[in-house]
């Protein structure tokens, strides 16, 4: 007789019965502290350099008009990732070491290296020239990277594909280029201040105009490159080492090669800089957006076809998979959520919609054999947080569905049969509205553990 296999352990309990005691350097709080700890002093040293460079008042000057373009960026980024929304962690993570730890190791690292090259050719113009087309674009972009890496190696889970590097990108960047600006705004005011320059023809007002309101998107740009290999990587097996190893190197070299040129185009003039500009930049800021909003439609569309297996087995209702594959429906379904239940309410179904999308995500891979050994865990521990919240989202998403449904077409009255035969010898619809089912076992069957039954909680819990 076939039995469901037990509840799974709590991760702290050790099924053998003896407790094993982590090294202190292994708990969470320690690892939290220390990061916490280095993006503090790494603050604390940027915010002094920085002062140092610009002064008091050039620091509040470039401080406020630099913050100009961070809101409009981050909204930008999270409307990305309102797909499988990650967590808020991962994000002030990715911001704080872009604006603290990556703008310090990149302003040590460039100084230091443009000083050296200076005093070994005696040419400082020549040094300042090499520094900032090739000396600042690999350090710069390896110091952003290094937020992606650690975000792809220990949030390992929240990593699964081209648009969460995307956004991890993004906003490392965002956070890099909102200290840079200070920094050169800064540094504009105080030249000002010296020469007298003051209105549209001040250096502060050119440098404005080029940095915030004509290439906000540049930092961005670079490190989304690199984003989006490691992202690719994200999708491969397990088994594809070297592809997970040189697709984000790939994507580094291109970040690093966009933003050489970017910034050798400073040394060809006006009309040079314009040049690059329209020919290049413009172009590759577009069609990356084309490449992540199409990503964003597809992975909505992979919720749609993935979810119907988990209908069929009793998990959800019918309609669920058309709303959680519209964003709209989903932003209905939390309008109609909040106002029957109040903001809880609106959180649970928040949360059911990311369960979901995660669970659809999870079994795409594992139909392509890209899934992790951990498959039917992870399965089952997303089904069981559904499972939790399904009195607050059930109602909300099927109002949802039936408020964004398309219309049913109505077809024409068929021509009498003859011989008296009904018109349709069969069905006009084989399969469900969302494409047919997975062949195979239903959910846990493929991987040896029984479906449970429809409509009953797993394992007999109850919410």
């Amino acid at each position: 007789m076939a039995t469901s296999p037990p509840y799974p352990a709590h991760p702290g309990d050790d099924p053998g019965g003896t407790l094993r005691h982590a090294h202190w350097w292994q708990r969470p709080w320690v690892r939290y502290g220390a990061l916490i700890a280095l993006l503090t002093l790494s603050g604390l040293v940027i915010l002094a350099l920085v002062r140092e460079q610009t002064g008091t008042e050039g620091f509040l000057v470039g401080l406020g008009l630099a913050v100009l373009p961070v809101p409009l960026l981050l909204a930008a980024f999270r409307w990305l990732d309102r797909v499988e929304p990650g967590p808020w962690g991962n994000l002030v993570f990715a911001f704080a070491w872009g604006a603290c730890a990556a703008a310090l190791m990149a302003i040590v690292a460039n100084s230091f290296a443009t000083q050296w090259i200076a005093t070994a050719t005696a040419d400082p113009a020549g040094a300042d020239t090499l520094g900032a087309t090739v000396i600042a674009p690999v350090v710069e972009e390896s110091a952003k990277a290094a937020a992606v890496l650690l975000v792809f190696l220990f949030r390992r889970r929240d990593f699964t594909g081209i648009l969460d590097g995307v956004v991890i990108a993004g906003v490392t960047a965002t956070g890099f280029a909102f200290t840079e600006n200070i920094l050169y705004l800064g540094t504009a005011f105080g030249t000002d201040q010296l020469t007298g320059g003051s209105g549209v023809a001040s250096v502060t007002a050119a440098t404005f105009f080029v940095r915030i309101v004509m290439s906000p998107f540049a930092h961005p740009l670079f490190t989304v490159l690199t984003g989006i290999g490691f992202g690719v990587a994200a999708l491969s097996a397990d088994r594809q080492r070297l592809r997970r190893i040189l697709l984000p190197l790939c994507g580094l070299l291109l970040a690093m090669g966009m933003h050489a040129l970017w910034n050798g185009s400073a040394t060809l003039g006006h009309f040079g800089f314009f040049a690059v500009y329209a020919a290049f930049m413009v172009p590759a800021f577009g069609l990356l957006t084309w490449l992540v909003v199409w990503t964003r439609q597809r992975e909505l569309r992979t919720v749609r076809i993935e979810l119907p297996v988990y209908v069929a087995a009793g998990w959800l209702t019918p309609a669920e998979p058309f709303a959680l594959g519209s964003m709209r429906a989903r932003r209905l379904a939390r309008r109609r959520a909040r106002r029957c239940g109040g903001r809880p309410a609106a959180r649970a179904v928040a949360q059911y919609e990311a369960y979901a999308t995660s669970l659809a995500f999870l079994r795409h891979r594992g139909r392509r054999g890209r899934a992790g050994t951990d498959f039917a865990a992870r399965e089952r521990e997303l089904l069981l947080e559904l499972w939790h919240r399904r009195g607050a989202a059930r109602p909300a998403l099927d109002h949802a569905a039936r408020l964004t449904a398309p219309p049913a077409p109505v077809a024409a009255a068929p021509w009498p049969p003859p011989h008296g035969h009904p018109p349709y010898a069969h069905p006009p619809y084989a399969h469900p509205p969302y494409g047919p089912l997975p062949h195979g076992p239903l959910p846990y069957g493929t991987y040896g553990y029984p479906p449970y039954a429809p409509g009953n909680p797993p394992h007999g819990r109850h919410t």
